[in-house]
C-alpha cells in the first residue's frame, strides 16, 4: 500500500476511514525523517500490514495533526486504531516502530 501524505485538513478523515493507522511525523530539514522514509514505505508493502493505513504528516505544517500525538522528536511516530492514539514512539529504529504498529492487533 502506498505512503498516504496527510495533512491537518484530512487527518481525521483518513483517522476516521481506516481502523488501524501508522503516523510518521517528520520535517524536511530532518536527516534521520528522510533516511527512515524508505524503511517506513518498505513497511507499507509488508504483508502482515495489508490492513493498516500508512500516513506521512509535515510536523512543521501540520500543528493540529501533531497535537494529537503529542509529538517530541523527531521522526516520531503514533498508532490510531479506530481514531484513538494507541502509543507513539520517537525511534529511528525500523524494530521499534514495528513493536508500535503490533500494538494495534493487541
Amino acid at each position: 500500500m502506498a505512503v498516504i501524505q496527510a495533512t491537518d485538513n484530512d487527518f481525521n478523515e483518513v483517522l476516521n476511514s481506516n481502523e488501524k493507522v501508522v503516523v510518521k511525523y517528520y520535517a524536511d530539514w530532518c536527516g534521520n525523517c528522510r533516511l527512515f522514509s524508505p524503511k517506513f514505505k518498505r513497511m507499507s508493502d509488508d504483508e502482515q500490514f495489508t490492513n493498516v493505513a500508512f500516513l506521512d504528516v509535515n510536523a512543521e505544517t501540520s500543528p493540529e495533526a501533531r497535537k494529537m500525538a503529542g509529538v517530541t522528536n523527531l521522526p516520531f511516530f503514533a498508532v490510531f486504531k479506530n481514531g484513538q492514539l494507541v502509543d507513539t514512539v520517537a525511534a529511528s529504529k525500523e524494530e521499534a516502530v514495528r513493536d508500535l504498529i503490533h500494538k494495534l492487533y493487541a
